[in-house]
């Protein structure tokens, strides 16, 4: 969900937003080539069409116990899960570059090497969490919700096929429309990230002299009207179409095309475009002061992305290779 009000600074904001956006899929892009085998989630069956139904499922159960807990007074509850999400995805995330520096894969590492890489992941992660905990500024809560971000459109995209992620991002943005326009949960859900500051959207000021420790409630802020002083735009609708970004490059056969690129990573990058595209689109609406469900626009911006670099450099929009795999477990 992303929502902004008119104002001084709002321009600055959308590109700066817009850039972030873009910047951390493609650190998600770089450091795929790094993972382990062993973090993709679903193992090697990643082109199951079950494991768009197991995301989702997380997604609703993890969404209603949020609220439930928040509705019985526990919200310090939530805001140690998240925390800990986010301290393991900075590990995640240092430990594959720290092995690369020393090694020529994973593989290869030695125990001194994972000693080191685990160490440096460990501590760093340490001192975001620490730092989210005593003073969560909005420049805090950006810098760890990037690293967050970056480890997750990795792992996910490293472990979902492209026909399966693009089924998760058809029902995720139905999901999303849903979930602001309708039942409204998501703008509930909101408010507790922002009473307890919690690093998984992006906050970027309008102006100078802004602090995300001031923030107000967004409920009272939608019923009185006020000027937003800062535009927020949740990790999810960087992390959901990113993964398809990430799993274009990871699951289509690479061929050479120009430039210097492969084909594989040329389908990655319009379907970034086609993202982007997305994000430009619903920006014009967040600026006229509502809240919008951000996946409708950013997902379908990515998959129309990737069907035209896709229908452009294989055949059947690259779904021949893709099929082959394409499994359904426990049915055949």
């Amino acid at each position: 969900m992303a929502r902004a009000r008119k104002g001084l600074g709002a321009s600055t904001s959308v590109a700066v937003i817009g850039a972030i956006f873009a910047l951390t899929i493609l650190a998600a892009m770089a450091i795929v080539t790094l993972l382990p085998r062993e973090y993709q989630v679903f193992g090697d069956d990643t082109n199951s069409v079950f494991n768009p139904l197991y995301y989702v499922i997380v997604i609703l159960v993890f969404t209603g116990v949020v609220l439930f807990v928040v509705k019985q007074g526990f919200e310090h509850l939530v805001q140690h899960i998240i925390m800990a999400a986010i301290f393991i995805s900075i590990v995640y995330v240092i430990y594959p570059l720290v092995v690369r520096l020393f090694s020529s894969s994973p593989d290869d590492a030695s125990e001194g090497t994972v000693a080191i890489a685990t160490t440096l992941g460990v501590s760093l992660a340490l001192l975001v969490t620490v730092l989210l905990y005593v003073y969560p500024e909005w420049w805090v809560v950006d810098i760890s919700g990037v690293f967050m971000a970056v480890g997750v459109t990795a792992i996910l995209g490293f472990s979902i096929g492209v026909l399966p992620l693009i089924l998760l991002l058809a029902v995720l943005a139905i999901y999303d429309a849903i979930a602001v326009y309708q039942t409204k949960h998501m703008v509930a859900l909101a408010d507790t990230v922002m009473d307890h500051h919690l690093p998984i959207m992006l906050v970027i000021p309008k102006g100078s002299g802004y602090s995300f420790l001031e923030q107000p409630s967004l409920q009272e802020q939608l019923d009185s009207g006020e000027e937003r002083e800062a535009m927020f735009m949740g990790l999810g609708d960087i992390i959901i179409p990113g993964a398809l970004v990430v799993s274009a490059q990871v699951f289509l056969a690479p061929m050479p095309w120009m430039w210097g690129l492969s084909s594989n990573l040329a389908v990655a990058l319009t379907t970034l475009v086609g993202g982007l595209c997305g994000y430009l689109v619903l920006m014009r609406y967040v600026l006229r002061g509502n809240p919008q469900a951000g996946l409708p626009l950013l997902n379908g911006g990515a998959i129309g992305g990737y069907l035209v670099g896709a229908g452009l450099l294989y055949p059947s929009f690259g779904f021949v290779e893709l099929t082959t795999s394409f499994t359904l477990p426990g049915l055949f």
